[in-house]
């Protein structure tokens, strides 16, 4: 099984919209953060060879990696965190952003984490956090 995450919606926008649509099942936040790490839970195992500096995102509380597939028409990811809410937000970005053309990932604002009201439920920490991945990810794609 590939470490890299395989997207399940046809399109990023669409992706966006699938999570708007589970998130607003939850009528709380406490609801909504133990779905986020249950999201944690359904990406594919990070491989600890890859648990390097090169690899740590800067900018987050806690350890977040990710690695880019060498795929030259799609940027795929693989991505791990050692925090449970830093997994699933991990999972939430690359629903969104892995296996798509690098024109799709970088038409693809990360606004949509404050449009979801992801950034203002999280400690500014983990928003900062979340912010320096889909960075990192919107800087890969370049």
């Amino acid at each position: 099984m590939s470490a890299f995450v395989t997207p399940t919606e046809p399109t990023a926008a669409l992706a966006i919209e699938a999570i708007g649509e589970e998130l607003a099942v939850f009528d709380d936040w406490m609801d909504r953060y133990q779905y986020i790490i249950e999201l944690g839970r359904t990406l594919p195992p990070f491989p600890a060879d890859w648990q390097t500096e090169a690899n740590l995102v800067p900018g987050c509380q806690s350890k977040v990696w990710l690695q880019p597939s060498p795929n030259p028409t799609t940027l795929s990811f693989a991505g791990a965190s050692d925090a449970a809410i830093v997994h699933g937000l991990v999972a939430m970005l690359l629903r969104v952003y892995s296996g798509r053309p690098k024109s799709e990932i970088l038409a693809t604002s990360p606004q949509f984490l404050k449009d979801l009201g992801l950034i203002g439920a999280l400690s500014s920490n983990r928003g900062n956090g979340v912010a320096a991945m889909a960075e990192r990810i919107q800087t890969l794609a370049k």
